[in-house]
């Protein structure tokens, strides 16, 4: 005898639901802390010491090379301004994530008054990693970051002034906006954000915080 139609629509509609509760879509479950997939390269680090926090360290072009996100690796992209270094970075972070197979999410930021609370809402996401695009976001992370030292960070194409362990950012000479009112290590260069540029800072960075190097600015 075949199930009345209700029946098989009920069971399909609960399987969906069980299929969506259990994808990698849903980040409301609780999970060990994600590590590194390979290591870092010679040249990344002075292997005998250990940057002291906000310290600068340069490290050799490629020697990021060999570390990437574990699979699903949870990341919420913060993202303000229509500028095209912003857009740059966006498109950086965007590719490296559909390359690496990680879990990305993005929040524009529409105005100055929704910098803050889109903070926090990425931050309710429960993601394993915020990052920030756009230098109308610096202010807004300098408040926010060091009540939630919980939360990892990382600032692409600029930096916070005085940042906690938690916020770790990728500079290059043009690219060391600080926030408003305070000065820059280099004069700001929109050219000075190439797609190849703005790539090897995304990688370079989150191979710095997957391996615990963070609170520092990594210098291209």
């Amino acid at each position: 005898m075949r199930p009345p139609l209700r029946a098989v629509a009920l069971l399909a509609a609960t399987a969906a639901l069980v299929a969506a509760c259990s994808s990698g879509d849903d980040w409301s479950q609780p999970r060990p802390a994600p590590s590194a997939v390979g290591t870092l390269g010679p040249g990344f680090l002075d292997p005998s010491t250990r940057p002291a926090p906000e310290a600068t360290i340069t490290p050799q072009p490629g020697s990021w090379d060999g570390v990437h996100p574990p699979k699903d690796y949870r990341v919420v992209l913060l993202t303000a301004g229509d500028d095209a270094p912003t857009r740059t970075l966006v498109t950086a972070v965007k590719e490296w994530a559909d390359d690496e197979h990680v879990d990305l999410r993005t929040i524009v930021v529409g105005n100055a008054h929704d910098a803050v609370p889109s903070i926090a809402k990425a931050m309710e996401m429960g993601p394993d990693l915020i990052v920030s695009a756009g230098n109308d976001l610096i202010d807004p992370l300098a408040l926010v970051t060091p009540s939630h030292l919980d939360e990892k960070f990382l600032v692409v194409g600029a930096e916070l002034a005085e940042p906690t362990h938690n916020v770790t950012a990728v500079d290059w000479d043009g690219a060391s906006f600080r926030g408003e009112g305070l000065g820059a290590s280099s004069t700001y260069d929109p050219a000075s954000f190439t797609g190849a540029r703005c790539a090897a800072a995304v990688r370079a960075g989150v191979a710095a915080v997957l391996n615990d190097l963070t609170g520092i600015v990594v210098w291209l």
